[in-house]
């Protein structure tokens, strides 16, 4: 499957400042598949080195000292594999398990910076929270590796054609002819069922059964819950599991603000803050803070103990809130509330992929805008509908007290400028 972040990957070759990479991402996002492709097609080999379940062999290695030149020749050896500085490309998968291989990235850094090393560890955030390592700080770069955005979804099931009519219709802001608007929507459809997964698209690709697709789903939503385990309490991995399973609840509310009394009926802050830091850090789920004003630097505005929380796929959603496929792709049973909040965890999830913070913005409880975006100089408001409906009285509300030099409105309707609205459909969140 085509990945953006490979010409991330080409950049970090190629710079003249590269240092050590950790690239990071939920399990099951394609990191391991991602930096294998990318040392097959950019390097003249590649020495891999998977840390879980090896631990102990790889760790004498790490024991003695932190000398790159010696554990380079030992892995050389340990691998039966000549390693070349700027020729050999060194991955270290899952690192979290060694701590010392983590410190050894600041030695690599500092002292052979010849050689190209990316580590990558799903769980890496849970073990830095945790207070496992002494992190390389300043001496690594960073990426992190999502679920398959909308494009990329394009891509992997031969819709590239379409993936290039909807970036040109979005460009030249003009409406999409029927045939790619439809076919586009469609899509936009499967994709909130499949999500970006990709063991749940190629389950897709190769059965065209959804059944299959949950059987994925089921297996990712459940090796999340067995991780916590690795990392927590008993009590701390109950309150985990908790929030992560009510998560279709909070959404459904009319105030999709995140409340711990949706968890439990006596649930306080204090009890699940750190459970919900540990799902944030394992990037399984994504937040959304309020800001009190639309104005930059949005960071500062920030009103921390008023967030939304969203899973990190919209296909998680479609699995967890129990939503069936058919409801979606028919769309005939699904509620207006229920396309809502796919639709919005959909929007998040995309706009995160492109490297956006997410905030949103209310008005004494008579106003709100579901996302607040920086673009250039300006904070952006945007508001989704799940269909036609594009009444933008809060965008109204916002525009009027703000002045931003325009708001966008996502939707099923197709790409349209009028009174200072972008309509961009929903398919196209990728192109902002």
């Amino acid at each position: 499957m085509e990945r953006v972040m490979m010409q991330e990957l080409i950049k970090w070759k190629n710079s003249p400042n590269r240092k050590p990479l950790l690239l990071q991402g939920a399990r099951q996002v394609g990191k391991t598949y991602l930096l294998l492709k990318f040392g097959k097609d950019c390097y003249d080999n590649v020495v891999y080195i998977h840390f879980e379940g090896n631990t102990n062999t790889l760790e004498k290695i790490f024991a003695p000292d932190l000398n790159p030149i010696r554990i380079i020749s030992e892995l050389a050896y340990l691998t039966r594999q000549t390693i070349i500085p700027q020729k050999t490309l060194i991955i270290f998968d899952e690192i979290q398990a060694s701590e010392r291989a983590m410190t050894s990235l600041k030695y690599f850094c500092e002292e052979a910076n010849e050689y190209h090393i990316v580590a990558a560890g799903s769980l890496l955030g849970l073990a830095i929270n945790r207070g496992n390592f002494s992190f390389p700080v300043g001496k690594v770069d960073f990426l992190t590796l999502y679920p398959l955005s909308f494009e990329e979804f394009l891509y992997a099931t031969k819709n590239e054609i379409l993936a290039e009519k909807i970036r040109e219709s979005y460009n030249s802001f003009s409406p999409m002819p029927d045939v790619y608007h439809n076919a586009a929507l469609e899509l936009y459809h499967q994709y909130l069922v499949i999500g970006g997964y990709p063991a749940a698209i190629n389950a897709y690709l190769n059965s065209k059964d959804y059944l299959s697709v949950r059987a994925e789903q089921a297996n990712i939503a459940n090796s999340y819950i067995g991780d916590m385990n690795k990392y927590a309490s008993s009590n701390e991995t109950i309150r985990s599991i908790a929030i992560y399973n009510t998560l279709p609840s909070q959404l459904a509310k009319e105030n999709t603000k995140f409340q711990y009394a949706v968890i439990k009926s006596n649930a306080r802050a204090k009890d699940y803050e750190l459970s919900l830091q540990w799902l944030k850090a394992a990037s399984v789920v994504l937040e959304n803070i309020k800001i009190t004003e639309g104005k930059l630097p949005l960071k500062i505005y920030e009103q921390m103990d008023s967030f939304k929380i969203y899973y990190s796929d919209v296909g998680l959603l479609c699995f967890k809130s129990e939503t069936q496929p058919n409801d979606i792709i028919v769309n005939t049973n699904l509620s207006d509330r229920a396309r809502g909040l796919l639709a919005e965890n959909y929007v998040a999830q995309q706009l995160v992929y492109q490297g956006y913070t997410l905030h949103y913005w209310e008005s004494n409880g008579t106003a709100e805008v579901d996302f607040i975006i920086r673009i250039d100089d300006d904070a952006i408001p945007v508001e989704v509908k799940s269909a036609d409906n594009t009444k933008a009285k809060s965008l109204k509300t916002y525009c009027d007290k703000y002045k931003p030099k325009y708001s966008i409105r996502l939707s099923s309707k197709n790409f349209g400028y009028e009174n200072g609205i972008k309509s961009i459909p929903l398919y196209a969140v990728f192109c902002i």
